[in-house]
Parts: structure tokens; C-alpha cells; sequence
């Protein structure tokens, strides 16, 4: 049995436990699992820095993120995906009172093609570029073998891409923050971007004891919070489509892997809905749903990165489907890793 259709469907069914057992209401969750989820991603970045700066691949890897950086591509899709996530902020999407939500749907749809576009071409242009121009000869007559050469281009370009994420992250969540309290006095019903609390109330006291102090909204400060999950799927999705445009880059040009990765992209995101397809029964429809099980084994379960369903109900992904979503990202981009090993260990350089 493959472990995308198994994860695929355990995804969902631990976001429904996650939300039934949370000890903040719908869609709450426990503060000891988003303390977790904040030592692992510390964890992470302590083990990254060290990676980076102790082995071959790691300072292959920071020489990578530092060449994505400064094209002008990178700047370009930041530039735009700002562009757009602003323009969307004042853009009334006549949505009956949901317009955060619109904005929140339409921005991480937007940070999520953006970033892919960026991981795609860095993937390109960082290795099957450089493989075409003899620059990886050079670098491999290092102390460097292929291995390393392969999965430092891949961390690198993740470098890349989670700094364009954290930047216009920041951002979009400042404008969650502002359209909360804009569309509040649109509808009559305004709301400070401030308010004065009593210590206790967020857990305070001592010292603080009887006086007020000034924090920002809750209401808009909570409707912002439920984008950091959904950002931490959108940044995992890119980080398995990254590993098959790697993948890719080992043999065939950027034009070739854009096509790839956008279809493997748009038919991994269809194929839940066609393996579920009911129609009319028939020879067609088992003949459809065959196909797509058969698809869904190889390509990734893109669905489960998913947070539209959270953010119509203005919830929280649980910390236990962030785990899951992470470890299920982690063997699939392994196993892409592992067919980019193979694909670029006998290709002829010279």
C-alpha cells in the first residue's frame, strides 16, 4: 500500500480528532502542543545553522540560498506577491461579511504559487544550468561527490524559499491584522487596533497587579494567529514539489520542469476528488478512479496540505496535523532526494 494515499486520508481524520479534543473551543488548540511545534521549528534552525556551517553539503547549501537570493526573480515574485497581497486587501470580494477570510484563501494561494515558482526556477538554474555549463565539474572536482552536490542545491533552494516565506509571511499577517478591524468599521461595527486589559486576562500579574496595560486587539491578534499554521502546510508543499523539481534538474531543462511540476501540481490536487468520484457507475467511472488510485501512489497528497476547510470555520490546524503533515513531507521529499541521487550519479558531466 503507498504511504500517499495512507497519509492522505489520516491527515484529515487527526485534524477532526485535533479540533474535538481542543481545550479552546472550535478549532482551539492545546498551548502545550503549539510549545512543541515552537521547540521543534527552534530545533530545526539551531540544527540547520549547524549543518551549515560544519559540512560540505551545508555550505553548499548556504552558497545556493545566497545565488537564489539575489536574482532578480526572487525579488520579483516578492515584490509581487506583496503587490497582490495589498491590492487583495482592499479589494472588496462582496462576500457577505467573509472577506478575511477571502483575503486569507486568496494570500496563501498566492504565497503558495509564488514560492513554487521560485523553488522551480532556483531548481533549474542552480543545477541543470549549471550542469549544462560545465559549472558542476568544478565543483565535484572538490571534496565534494554527487550526493552532496544534490542535496545541498535542494537545502538551499529550501533556504531561499523559507526566507521569501518568513518576508512576505510578516507581512501578509500584518495585513490580516489591519483587515480585521477595517472591515469591523465598514460594517458599522468599529474596533480599535488596541485595548486596554487587565493583567490577568492574558495571563499576567504580579507587579502588574491592578493596573491596565495596552495590548493589540485579541480578536484581530487571534484571526491573524490561525495563518501561522496554514503558512507552516504552505511551506511544506513547496518543500516536496521542490524535491521532484530537483529531481527533474538532474536531467531535463527549466521549460521541461516548469510543465512537470505545475501538472504534478494541479492533477495532485484533483486526484482525492477523482478517486471519490461516485458519477453514475459504470465502466467509466471504475476506469477513472482506477487511473487516479494509480496516480495518487506516486504523486504526493497535495490535499493534505490543505487549510481552506480550518479557515472557513475560523480554526486553528492542530500542532498533531502539522507532525504528521511534516513526517509525511519528510519521507516523500527523502524518497524524490534519493531518485535525484540516481538520476544524477551516471550523468555525464564532461
Amino acid at each position: 500500500m503507498s504511504v500517499a494515499p495512507v497519509l492522505g486520508s489520516i491527515l484529515p481524520v487527526l485534524a477532526q480528532i485535533g479540533e474535538e479534543s481542543s481545550g479552546w473551543g472550535v478549532g482551539g488548540n492545546s498551548p502545550k502542543g503549539w510549545l512543541l511545534v515552537a521547540g521543534v521549528v527552534l530545533a530545526v534552525a539551531i540544527g540547520g545553522y549547524v549543518f551549515r556551517r560544519t559540512t560540505r553539503a551545508g555550505v553548499l547549501a548556504a552558497a545556493t540560498a545566497k545565488e537564489a537570493v539575489r536574482q532578480p526573480v526572487f525579488l520579483l515574485s516578492m515584490a509581487l506577491a506583496v503587490a497582490l497581497l495589498v491590492v487583495n486587501t482592499f479589494l472588496p470580494f462582496f462576500s457577505l461579511g467573509e472577506d478575511v477570510k477571502m483575503l486569507k484563501d486568496t494570500g496563501l494561494a498566492t504565497m503558495l504559487i509564488v514560492g513554487l515558482l521560485v523553488a522551480v526556477w532556483t531548481a533549474s538554474t542552480t543545477i541543470h544550468d549549471e550542469i549544462e555549463g560545465r559549472t558542476a565539474m568544478t565543483l565535484l572536482s572538490k571534496p565534494i561527490n554527487r550526493r552532496q552536490f544534490v542535496l545541498g542545491k535542494y537545502l538551499g533552494i529550501l533556504q531561499a524559499v523559507g526566507l521569501l516565506t518568513v518576508v512576505v509571511g510578516v507581512i501578509f499577517m500584518g495585513l490580516v491584522f489591519y483587515k480585521v478591524a477595517y472591515d469591523a468599521k465598514e460594517s458599522g461595527e468599529p474596533i480599535d487596533y488596541t485595548e486596554w486589559v487587565q493583567p490577568k486576562q492574558i495571563g499576567l500579574g504580579g507587579a502588574l497587579e491592578g493596573k491596565e496595560i495596552l495590548v493589540p486587539n485579541v480578536e484581530a491578534l487571534l484571526s491573524t494567529f490561525e495563518i501561522v499554521p496554514a503558512l507552516m502546510l504552505v511551506y511544506l508543499e513547496i518543500a516536496v514539489l521542490t524535491a521532484i523539481s530537483v529531481a527533474i534538474s538532474c536531467r531535463l531543462p527549466m521549460v521541461v520542469n516548469l510543465s512537470v511540476c505545475f501538472t504534478v501540481f494541479i492533477v495532485g490536487h484533483l486526484t482525492g476528488v477523482l478517486v471519490l468520484w461516485k458519477g453514475d457507475g459504470g465502466a467509466l467511472v471504475e476506469g477513472v478512479r482506477f487511473i487516479a488510485g494509480l496516480i495518487a501512489t506516486v504523486l504526493p497528497a497535495l490535499p493534505a496540505y490543505s487549510s481552506e476547510a480550518a479557515i472557513a470555520r475560523e480554526a486553528l490546524v492542530p500542532p498533531e496535523y502539522l507532525g504528521w503533515a511534516t513526517l509525511y513531507t519528510v519521507c516523500y521529499s527523502s524518497a524524490a532526494i534519493l531518485v535525484a541521487f540516481l538520476l544524477f550519479e551516471d550523468r555525464d558531466l564532461a
